[in-house]
């Protein structure tokens, strides 16, 4: 498939700015692949389609607070750091963004907080944006994690055109998020409150909880139109024995299997073995899911509704079929759905 069979007018308004009041009263597409046919409903709504022995898998990685502004030496210019990833705790360095990327050369220094307490050097040169930072820090690893947190801002996607506000640390994050290391939030798990979540297990639903830790590749525009070229970032994935078990006992007793969102497809996809069972995995996926791609695992997919040419709508459009989901797409315009990080959610059966 073609890189432009993605590209669709979503009028700005149906960005969604802000989450729903509540978790799970956002609107709820349900997309039938079967008779394809097309309902409306709440998220809550959702109760009405699983029962026992049914499996979610869902994304227990945890956001934090990535993005930081420092002032650099000498010059006084503002700098957007942006956290990626973690390469070696004992020596602080980072794989970072920095923006505006033109101003910042290897041995610069960059001061951050007012009381300018934390100190980054740039030690490398990745890309054109991307920098290996070293932060000068002599405390304890406990502290500098403290001091990041209070730095740092909650990383929401600037295409929301608004400033991060403090309740987005709360909104921004699953309410089963345990494992600090996200960038970006899986935003399907957004809709789950925790009353909704009860009201499943008393049903018979099961979790079955991975994490994968979401990088900025889901945001960087793919810029090759053939996608088969497309290569996609490499993101921290841990599939643990727990969740096999509830998967594969759903496999055995021919139950239901829902992805929530496009990480734990992913997850269960590249951990899934020959038999097509899923076995315990801990490494890295770089996997780049589109049409025509065949689902081992996955029964069902809950998806938020994504913005046009993103790989969150290809692996869709693998999942529901290309062209039922464009007709989706365009039936959810109509119907003024939200779409992105805090937008209406879509569930393919």
């Amino acid at each position: 498939m073609k890189l432009s069979q993605f590209r669709f007018y979503l009028p700005p308004e149906l960005i969604a700015k802000y989450p729903p009041q509540n978790r799970d009263e956002s609107k709820l597409m349900i997309v039938n692949r079967k008779d394809r046919s097309i309902e409306h409903k709440d998220f809550k709504d959702i109760l009405d389609y699983f029962g026992e022995g049914d499996v979610f898998v869902i994304n227990n990685t945890k956001v934090f607070p990535a993005r930081l502004y420092g002032i650099k030496e000498k010059t006084g210019a503002k700098i957007e750091v942006f956290l990626l990833r973690e390469l070696n705790a004992e020596s602080r360095l980072w794989d970072v963004m920095v923006d505006p990327a033109r101003k910042i050369r290897i041995g610069n220094k960059l001061f951050f907080g007012e009381d300018e307490s934390l100190v980054a050097e740039v030690i490398d040169n990745t890309t054109s944006r991307g920098r290996t930072m070293r932060f000068l820090f002599d405390g304890p690893y406990e502290d500098f994690k403290k001091t990041i947190q209070r730095l740092g801002q909650t990383p929401l996607p600037k295409l929301h055109e608004r400033p991060v506000e403090p309740e987005d640390e709360e909104w921004y994050q699953t309410i089963y998020a345990k494992h600090e290391g996200a960038v970006a939030a899986p935003t399907a798990g957004l809709h789950f409150s925790r009353q909704l979540m009860k009201r499943l297990e008393l049903k018979g639903v099961d979790f079955a909880e991975i994490t994968l830790h979401v990088g900025l590749g889901n945001f960087r525009a793919i810029e090759v139109e053939d996608l088969t070229k497309h290569k996609t970032d490499s993101e921290e994935l841990i599939v643990e024995e727990p969740a096999t078990e509830l998967i594969n006992r759903a496999i055995d007793n021919k139950k239901k299997i829902v992805g929530v969102g496009t990480t734990s497809i992913k997850a269960i996809e590249t951990a899934v073995s020959i038999s097509g069972k899923v076995k315990p995995y801990k490494g890295w996926t770089n996997k780049f899911i589109f049409p025509q791609y065949d689902f081992k695992v996955t029964d069902m997919m809950i998806t938020n509704l994504q913005l046009p040419q993103s790989s969150m709508m290809m692996m869709a459009a693998a999942f529901a079929g290309y062209d039922f989901l464009m007709e989706a797409y365009k039936v959810a315009i109509k119907e003024k759905y939200k779409f992105f990080t805090y937008g209406d959610a879509m569930l393919i059966i």
